[in-house]
């Protein structure tokens, strides 16, 4: 993942107040490694290998004996466990629908764990970020849908899965916030509530 230093904490809690100055609307941002370790998809190819090899090679030739297929398998288990398990080979066996279904549901995972759910108003907007899985989005609560309609956060998003493509996510995050800020700004601005969530950058290792 992206390092994470104090000056780029800063730098991210201070486009959210300076958001904040100009709308109503709470903005969180959450920065993820991965959405899941995906150990038990390395295990389930070590053991769909470990079967159907020494299987298929028994019906088709004959050898090894029956009780060689079951050793072969044992042994091939074990093998393919130690050899998928290494994080460049695990990390292409995990399907893409997959990963951006893990990340999707960390994402709404973090808009309840975050309490954007239970800002006056119903003004939550979660930026999220999940790097291994270059998932991005932004949530929002019933009270900010409308000020952040579907063809605008997708525009948000695109530029800043950019960023994140790029490695600058940081670069990416304050852009966001910023273009929140301003649009936000427009249609709900700040009446003077006072900053019910935090203006830190989550960051999940």
């Amino acid at each position: 993942m992206t390092p994470i230093d104090e000056h780029q904490r800063r730098q991210v809690a201070e486009a959210i107040a300076r958001a904040e100055r100009r709308t109503d609307a709470e903005l969180v941002t959450v920065l993820a490694r991965r959405a899941d370790d995906y150990a038990y998809l390395p295990l389930l190819w070590a053991a769909l290998l470990a079967i159907v090899l020494p299987s298929a090679v028994h019906l088709l030739s004959g050898w090894p004996s029956l009780r060689g297929v079951l050793v072969t398998q044992v042994l091939l288990f074990v093998v393919c466990c130690l050899v998928l398990r290494h994080t460049p080979v695990a990390a292409r066996l995990v399907p893409s629908l997959l990963r951006r279904r893990c990340a999707a549901a960390l994402a709404r995972q973090q808009f309840h764990q975050q309490h954007l759910q239970r800002t006056a108003g119903a003004t939550g907007v979660l930026i999220f970020v999940c790097e291994a899985e270059r998932y991005v989005t932004i949530l929002t609560d019933s009270g900010t849908a409308q000020h952040l309609d579907e063809p605008t956060r997708a525009a948000l998003v695109a530029r800043l899965a950019e960023r994140v493509g790029e490695g600058r996510t940081v670069l990416g995050l304050v852009e966001c916030i910023d273009a929140c800020g301003e649009l936000l700004g427009r249609t709900l601005p700040s009446v003077g509530r006072r900053n019910q969530l935090t203006n830190q950058l989550v960051v999940l290792d």
